[in-house]
């Protein structure tokens, strides 16, 4: 593949990209400060720390205190590893992950500089830092920050002709997320489709630039799936079940596989990868760009394009995994398309400097664009990980934890996840003992009436928004929106606090509330110290470490 920037030694290219990684880290640290002491949260608390944190105390690479959704060790080995050497605490998690940021945004600066310039680079990292779900996600104990990572440095060494440097990194990706396949299975798909046109349409190879590669050489990015293969043999040697609980399978495979579903999922996905939280202002001003640069008369580009090849591989890269998502994932969380947002930045930063005439100010544009994103929410539901959200989102559960624990510390609490996990498991940093838990799946109407039904089983509420509630719910207003949404991705509607206190006869003793998010404490009007709780109740006392919630969405 064609090198677009002038050949550096290795020793000078390993020098910058060490100095590249401490100044990126420094700054992702420092911008992140105000967050890496925060408890967990949403999936962080209900699988991936206490997956690690089972690594740390037993070594026992299958989870124990929560169900095994079989996803493959290597970010709970690397954090359990940095727990080993520091010490078990929110601030070491998030800054482990910010490690692994930093270490996939130098991959992301040496993919961009290698395939446009160093001002390509430079913007593409600084917007991609400040996209507001990658920003959110890099401090959180998520798979997709690996992911993220590892997908780039796969891409980069490819690009550069290192073919086994990308089959290890490829390897390492897939047993860090196992979706990140549909990468290696995309480098190998398009590397078979250059060694067909050798063979049969040189003329084709010639114009797109593509790269002659053997047929040993495109097969041998299938050698990547044989440590995930080896990790799900393992597993379903130890579990009985090769890709986690039948739950999570039947949640995130079986019931995502219809036609409209996948039609819905797939416009979602393109949306997350090329649109969301104003990544439009960028991807726009783009292709309006492109769009003006094909007319008769339009100015010459004032820098050169990144290579055919390189573009074809990028787009089918970002569509494979659109593709993927829309078949697979049973939750629509923006995050999962994380990998593919670096790559739409790069080739619409790349159409800025090419055509804009003060392309620096359209970045500057792009950028406060991004900043307002990531504080202030759109007028639809988004999920309150792919903002800031998600701090406020902890904070009003820690007052909330906080109260419970000091006022209610004997009685039984009825709640929802992941607030249930919060206030029976005191590692996840909200309570400084365990609470008794009694569990109910969200404030949906339907459950409070069931919970209605049993009011000797629970003695106060944590009532919170377990969906983020936008002011306008501009979406909403679409005939048949809200039907389609419960249907195909889990939607439902929370009771107000007032109303279910209504409903269960108690009263709000502490509330507290910020934009689309609310949390309140119930006191039932009873005799709270009537312990009774019925056997064969849906409604479950969870006096003990609590297993993971049914459905898992991670």
């Amino acid at each position: 593949m064609r090198q677009r920037t002038p050949h550096t030694p290795a020793g000078g290219l390993l020098t910058q990209g060490l100095l590249a990684f401490g100044l990126i880290f420094l700054a992702l640290w420092m911008v992140h400060l105000p967050l890496l002491r925060l408890p967990y949260f949403w999936d962080e608390a209900g699988y991936f720390v206490p997956a690690a944190r089972d690594i740390l105390l037993s070594g026992d690479l299958i989870p124990h205190t929560t169900l095994s959704n079989a996803h493959p060790p290597l970010v709970m080995l690397w954090l359990a590893l940095c727990w080993k050497i520091a010490a078990y605490s929110p601030l070491v998690t998030r800054t482990a992950m910010l490690l692994v940021a930093a270490f996939g945004f130098t991959g992301l600066w040496l993919l961009a500089r290698r395939v446009a310039s160093t001002a390509v680079a430079n913007a593409t990292v600084v917007l991609t830092a400040l996209s507001p779900t990658v920003f959110s996600q890099s401090a959180m104990a998520h798979l997709d920050i690996a992911a993220f990572a590892l997908v780039l440095w796969t891409l980069y060494s490819h690009i550069c002709g290192r073919r086994w440097q990308a089959i290890a990194f490829a390897a390492l990706a897939a047993v860090a997320k196992e979706t990140t396949v549909v990468v290696t299975l995309t480098l190998f798909g398009a590397d078979l489709i250059g060694w067909m046109a050798y063979r049969w349409r040189p003329q084709v190879t010639a114009k797109w630039c593509l790269p002659r590669r053997s047929l040993a050489q495109c097969a041998a990015y299938l050698l990547a799936l044989l440590p995930l293969i080896g990790w799900y043999g393992y597993h379903c040697h130890r579990t009985g079940h090769i890709f986690g609980n039948p739950d999570y399978l039947r949640y995130n495979v079986g019931a995502t596989i219809t036609p409209l579903r996948i039609l819905l999922a797939g416009v979602m996905r393109f949306w997350h990868s090329s649109g969301y939280m104003n990544l439009f202002v960028l991807t726009a001003a783009a292709l309006l760009l492109l769009w003006n640069a094909r007319h008769p008369g339009a100015p010459e580009a004032s820098a050169q394009a990144i290579a055919p090849n390189i573009q074809i591989l990028l787009v089918l890269v970002v569509l494979a995994q659109v593709a993927e998502f829309a078949v697979v994932g049973g939750a629509l969380l923006a995050r999962y398309m994380i990998p593919a947002i670096p790559l739409v930045i790069l080739l619409s930063v790349n159409v800025l400097r090419m055509y804009a005439p003060r392309w620096k100010w359209w970045i500057a544009g792009c950028a406060a664009a991004f900043l307002l994103a990531l504080f202030l929410n759109p007028p639809w539901f988004i999920s309150p990980e792919d903002n800031l959200t998600w701090a406020s989102y902890v904070r009003l559960h820690q007052q909330a934890a906080k109260y419970a624990e000091k006022h209610y510390a004997q009685d039984r609490i009825l709640t929802a996840w992941p607030a249930s996990d919060e206030l029976n498991r005191p590692f996840l940093g909200y309570v400084g003992r365990p609470l008794t838990v009694v569990r109910i799946e969200n404030f949906s109407a339907e459950e409070i009436l069931r919970a209605q039904q049993q009011p000797e089983s629970f003695d106060v509420v944590v009532a919170f928004s377990t969906k983020f509630e936008p002011q306008w719910g501009l979406f909403h207003r679409i005939p048949g929106w809200t039907n389609i949404q419960t249907r195909y991705f889990d939607f439902h509607q929370d009771l107000p606090a007032a109303t279910i206190a209504r409903m269960l006869h108690g009263r709000i003793v502490w509330q507290d509330s910020t934009p689309g998010e609310w949390i309140a404490v119930i006191e039932i009007d009873k005799i709270r110290n009537a312990n009774l709780a019925l056997p064969d109740s849906p409604i479950r006392s969870c006096p003990g470490s609590e297993i993971l919630r049914r459905k898992l969405k991670s």
